[in-house]
């Protein structure tokens, strides 16, 4: 039996164990310092570009939609865009959340 409780003396933890507690929060301050700097704020900071750069699209525009569709705008709604594709003058509508990026500007 001396063995056994030799073997549970031993494995037991220190007293005074508050530093290990301390450590985990901060550890979990850290990790979530990280996270934000990491993958939150670039994504915001990207976000508030697209949405800058969708308050600035004007008739002329060239845009590229999120299917990959290249077009010229030739009208504006209020909720979506009309836009001009390929050589036959081939107008489609457009949501406006579904317009990826500016390719060029229009020279009006």
């Amino acid at each position: 039996m001396t063995k056994f409780s030799a073997l549970l003396a031993q494995a037991a933890p220190a007293p005074g164990g508050g530093a290990s507690g301390t450590f985990q929060f901060l550890f979990f301050v850290f990790m979530m310092a990280a996270m934000y700097f990491l993958l939150i704020a670039p994504q915001r900071k990207k976000q508030k570009e697209h949405e800058k750069m969708m308050a600035a699209l004007k008739t002329g525009d060239e845009i590229v939609t999120t299917g990959g569709i290249y077009g010229v705008i030739s009208g504006i709604k209020e909720d979506r865009l009309i836009v001009r594709i390929g050589d036959n003058n081939l107008k489609v509508e457009v949501a406006k959340g579904f317009v990826h990026g500016l390719v060029k500007k229009s020279d009006a």
